[in-house]
């Protein structure tokens, strides 16, 4: 009989992860989509500077490009918005009475507070509904929920134009405090990146918050002093003095109260919380740092799934 040998086939060894790390970095190779340092994110946003502002324009352009009025629903959305306001908060309720020049008083409410809802909102919608753009292509995802803020300040600066015609038509006449509105959108706009950013995390691994935050966005309106005069609230005596502490902090109130100090000359530093500006800044930077670090944390997710 002859005996035959049978050679076992030759073992696979598979290599080491820290083999395959150092022959990665060998060769220069990097990790497909891996989230850069802080450092270098911040210097990815700025190169894309000029797409940001682009994106942004071409949103607010096409916004109304189905309609027949076009680009007039920029400014007729919120004048819309503050007549039906007007008519069920400052008539039906008589929340006017005792409010100096109530209707200048309500639209800068309107037209400010819409500025950090719609920025929220789109901010929530950011990633989850431009799924396409972020598998397609590699660029920093901070881009989306920036640009859809800077739409909503850009659209802001219409609605802007029709206050000051009715500023002007109630006899409030341009003054020097006219400037404080700059730094003041400058905040708030820092405020409204911020949470945008933390919204556009939650939203891209939850879309059902989109469906929530309407609800949620209508309750801040109605405790941030939009159709009503959080000052005079505050003063009543029956009032508990935590609940005044956090009406007047509420950051919604806070860069609507600097706008109305800012264009109304009836309404006057008194009004205003102690230490308006330190908070209105704190605000600005606790959102928007913290936003921006939040948002950051979960580059690499974005996008798959």
């Amino acid at each position: 009989m002859s005996q035959v040998l049978h050679t076992p086939p030759p073992s696979r060894v598979t290599p080491a992860d820290d083999d395959l790390s150092a022959l990665a970095a060998r060769y220069g190779l990097s990790v497909s989509g891996a989230r850069p340092t802080l450092g270098t994110y911040v210097r990815q946003l700025w190169a894309r500077r000029h797409f940001i502002t682009a994106f942004a324009t071409a949103k607010l352009t096409a916004q109304y490009s189905q309609a027949k009025l076009g680009q007039v629903w920029q400014v007729m959305t919120p004048l819309l918005n503050a007549a039906v306001y007007y008519f069920i908060f400052g008539v039906l309720l008589g929340t006017k009475h005792g409010v100096p020049d109530y209707i200048p008083f309500l639209v800068t409410g309107v037209f400010i507070w819409t500025f950090t809802q719609s920025s929220i909102m789109a901010g929530t919608r950011a990633i989850a509904g431009n799924l396409g753009l972020v598998r397609a292509l590699h660029f920093p995802r901070a881009t989306l929920p920036i640009s859809f803020c800077l739409q909503q300040l850009q659209q802001l600066m219409f609605s802007m134009a029709a206050l000051i015609v009715i500023l002007l038509c109630f006899g409030i006449p341009i003054s020097a405090s006219w400037l404080l509105v700059i730094p003041a959108l400058a905040l708030q706009f820092v405020f409204n990146a911020g949470v945008s950013m933390i919204m556009a995390r939650m939203g891209a691994s939850t879309p059902d918050i989109a469906q929530l935050m309407p609800f949620v966005l209508r309750t801040w309106m109605y405790v941030s002093g939009v159709m009503w005069s959080i000052d005079k609230l505050a003063s009543k005596d029956n009032l508990p003095h935590v609940a005044s502490v956090l009406l007047e902090t509420n950051p919604a109130a806070i860069y609507i109260d600097l706008m109305r100090f800012a264009m109304i000359d009836s309404y006057h530093a008194g009004q205003l919380p102690a230490h308006v500006w330190p908070i209105a800044t704190g605000w600005a930077l606790l959102a928007g740092v913290g936003g921006f670090i939040y948002f950051w944390k979960a580059e690499e997710t974005y996008g798959r799934g």
